[in-house]
């Protein structure tokens, strides 16, 4: 607020004096009290004084809190000078000191003119660093332990905290502005109502500038990579790019590769955006003006989506269609055929010679044309799942179509074929209610007894008849009782947590038939499902988290004993890797699995700040096979992939990780890797916008050379990887033990010497191997125990063959 408009609001405030009232007669004018209490006498100028609606106690406290709240932001803006080092921070400091300052002084005023005590900010700090202050404190004010140790940093350092802890005050700041908002006749005031609108737009423009000086302070080279579509910058630990590869032609706009939004047509009657945004850099303010792009979204979406695979066939789903790969022998795709057939999000399966795709647009038809559909209601229309017979992979054959109620954004092959020559599949509809007049059976209405929202479909395939797939059961899997709405049922959790979505549809549910157990990511949710009769799969735990938006997927570790949920916070879309981002949003919650009860032991998120030029979130993965350890390689979109050691599901650790820059150094693409999965041997990332990757992990001080040699010798059941469903691999037992005796030495549970011993015998196929190995329990902590155990049981095995 500049000071102009406090003195002016200060000279011109409304004075709080009575008018004369004449009346003819006498009035008795009263207000009774609580039951049982005296009626009050009021007089004409106290009722009218009650009346008053030019202010509210709720301004009254907005006031005298935002006072303490921007003294907070004077006093660590006072830190600044000889600590950070930093000639940006000196001048944001400095900025945030004049303003809170100019600020004060106009709360004051406008507190003193109704007669109201100004509070001196100076005491209530004193207050608080006495400890005096517990549950008073503002939203996003900085505690005194905080405070405490900023004043104790130099350098980089107290520039990171710094910036984190002023980012959080100023957010704090827009809460109280919007809590104040939310109070009935709040702001009334039009000095107050413009100041709070000053207060909100001026904090998040401060925000905005040093969340973008705070990425550049990372250390990790992930953080600030150049931009580019084809020529982005690169950054990897542990592993390496062995092949990028473009999409199918068709599969993308040749006249914009990468997706960009088209600038509208220029104003010749408006300011230069080029110059004011020069002249507003060079005034320390950054660049506040953008080009101003076309809004509506074209015809087509080319990005690419999920993976499956089967013996040497890699199917990337695309919402075009799907394109198809052979893999050589050294596991690099050459591109084979392109299937133009349009609806989204078209994530696959494989199974045999049939391929499943998930279809949710509006504008999917029966026929895969690419004109869409026009009506609202038309019997042209699919949404829902398409069944492709692929005997011939490079000419497949629409065989079947199963239509739901709500599409179908992803499915999981649950069992079969089995004796009975059918498939069973679970689907998952994220999408609105059809009409029930284009597909009988749909309800809109979710308080009906028979809405089509709060379940999953149960669909049975024939093998040999597809096209007689159907819907066999819709089973109310997030029901309590008798309410087929029994769990989260959407908003926050309470003060500083996040709004969560409600529970009624799974993103992803993720199969482990051989364990008779399925993890759901159900919006509101992460459920445990019990599938032991994959035709009524019933759930047997639920949990929610207060810093997750939306439970998106789930992925076991190989003997199913844990479930690592994904939280899609922002849908994919929006930057949430920032350095200002909490650590628990939009990151992964793992769980062990105690009987039938999810555990919660930890978060992860990656730990690269990204920039706001890069959709980032965690995204779909799958578990890397190494013996005796638990790996996971994840999509974080345009944070890129990670690789992450669970195996302490309480201290999860980044062991590796590949990163572009983003794919426009101006605009927001929603681009990166929408999914990261390792099969026989390799890393395979869908690009949304540039294409498919494959990478490699290498050897380092995380994963040795016959830990990478075991992954890559893992036996998948079926030679074959859908992504919402998991089978225990297993590996031939001379890699498996040479892998555990790697992770006994690296924890320290074995000497150089011993190692030494063990892989001579490994090598010699030494039957004393197997009783070296009958250590003590007493001596080593129970993973080492296991890893003894595992050992013995791969050395009983190669000596057997």
């Amino acid at each position: 607020m500049t000071p102009r408009r406090i003195a002016f609001a200060t000279t011109t405030a409304i004075a709080l004096s009575l008018p004369v009232l004449a009346h003819a007669q006498e009035v008795t004018i009263v207000q009774p009290g609580g039951v049982g209490e005296d009626t009050r006498s009021l007089s004409a100028e106290e009722a009218v004084k009650l009346a008053d609606p030019s202010f509210t106690e709720d301004d009254v406290a907005f006031m005298q809190g935002m006072i303490h709240h921007h003294y907070q932001a004077q006093q660590m803006a006072a830190l600044v000078k000889g600590r950070s080092g930093a000639p940006e921070l000196d001048v944001i400091a400095g900025r945030i000191d004049a303003s809170q300052g100019d600020e004060i002084a106009f709360m004051r005023s406008w507190l003193a003119d109704r007669g109201i005590e100004a509070p001196d900010p100076a005491i209530h700090a004193e207050h608080a660093k006495m400890g005096h202050m517990k549950g008073m404190m503002m939203p996003g004010m900085a505690t005194p332990e905080q405070m405490a140790e900023l004043a104790t940093l130099e350098g980089v350092a107290f520039q990171q905290m710094w910036l984190k802890l002023m980012i959080a005050h100023h957010d704090g700041a827009i809460v109280m502005v919007d809590d104040l908002l939310d109070q009935p006749g709040s702001a009334y005031d039009p000095f107050l109502a413009d100041f709070a609108a000053d207060v909100k737009n001026e904090q998040q423009s401060e925000i905005d500038r040093m969340a973008a000086l705070l990425d550049t302070l990372s250390e990790d080279p992930r953080s600030n990579l150049a931009a580019g579509f084809r020529d982005a910058g690169e950054a990897a630990l542990n592993m390496k790019l062995v092949s990028a590869q473009p999409k199918a032609p068709g599969f993308f706009d040749p006249n914009n590769p990468a997706g960009l939004r088209p600038e509208k047509p220029a104003d010749p009657d408006a300011e230069d955006v080029a110059e004011v945004a020069e002249a507003d850099q060079a005034a320390g303010e950054g660049d506040a003006r953008e080009p101003s792009l076309v809004e509506r979204a074209p015809l087509f979406s080319f990005s690419n989506t999920d993976m499956a695979f089967q013996g040497n066939t890699l199917f990337v789903g695309n919402y075009h269609g799907f394109q198809v790969y052979d893999l050589g022998e050294d596991g690099i795709p050459t591109l084979r055929a392109a299937v133009v057939c349009p609806g989204g999000q078209g994530d696959v399966s494989a199974v045999g010679n049939l391929l499943i795709m998930s279809v949710e647009q509006t504008r999917g038809r029966k026929d895969c044309g690419t004109q869409g559909v026009r009506e609202d209601v038309s019997p042209e229309r699919f949404r829902g799942l398409r069944i492709f017979d692929i005997s011939d992979p490079y000419r497949p054959k629409q065989v079947g179509q199963v239509q739901t109620c709500r599409g179908s954004h992803t499915h999981s092959v649950i069992s079969g074929p089995g004796t009975d020559g059918k498939i069973i599949v679970y689907n998952s509809g994220t999408s609105f209610v059809r009409e029930e007049k284009e597909l009988a059976g749909c309800e809109s209405d979710d308080l009906a007894s028979d809405t089509s929202y709060f379940s999953i479909d149960v669909i049975e395939i024939p093998v040999a008849n597809p096209a007689a797939a159907r819907i066999v059961d819709s089973p109310r899997v997030f029901g309590l009782e008798d309410r087929v709405a029994g769990l989260w049922t959407g908003g926050d959790h309470g003060d500083g947590t996040q709004d969560t979505r409600r529970t009624d549809q799974c993103h992803d549910i993720t199969a482990f038939p051989s364990k008779n157990i399925a993890a759901g990511a159900c919006s509101g949710n992460g459920i445990l499902l019990d599938i032991s009769n994959p035709m009524e799969p019933k759930r047997i735990d639920a949990v929610t988290d207060d810093g997750f938006a939306y439970w998106h997927s789930a992925t076991f570790n190989n003997d199913g004993t844990k479930v690592m949920y994904t939280d899609e916070w922002g849908g994919g879309g929006r930057p949430r890797c920032r350095a200002k981002d909490k650590r628990n949003w939009g990151a992964d919650a793992i769980y062990d699995i105690d009987g039938t009860k999810l555990e919660y032991r930890s978060h992860y998120k990656l730990p690269a700040a990204q920039t706001d030029k890069e959709n980032c979130v965690a995204h779909n993965g799958s578990i890397v096979p190494v013996p005796g350890r638990d790996i996971y390689v994840q999509a974080w979109y345009q944070g890129g992939i990670s690789v992450v050691d669970f195996t302490d599901s309480a201290n999860p650790f980044e062991i590796a990780y590949f990163d572009r820059g983003p794919v426009d150094k101006d605009q927001l693409v929603v681009g990166g890797y929408w999914s990261a999965y390792w099969y026989d041997g390799k890393i395979y990332g869908t690009e949304i916008t540039r294409g498919l990757d494959v990478l490699e992990l290498l050897p380092s001080e995380y994963l040795s050379a016959a830990e990478i040699a075991a992954a890559k010798q893992a036996i998948y059941q079926d030679d074959r990887f859908n992504p919402q469903q998991q089978t225990e691999v297993s590996w031939p037992a001379e890699v498996a033990a040479r892998a555990l005796v790697d992770q006994l030495a690296r924890a320290g549970s074995i000497d150089g010497q011993t190692k030494a011993n063990l892989l001579a015998m490994i090598d010699d196929r030494e039957p004393d191997a197997v009783f070296a190995l009958q250590t003590p329990a007493g001596e080593h902590d129970g993973l080492a125990r296991q890893r003894f155990a595992d050992l013995a049981r791969a050395m009983a095995a190669l000596l057997g063959g």
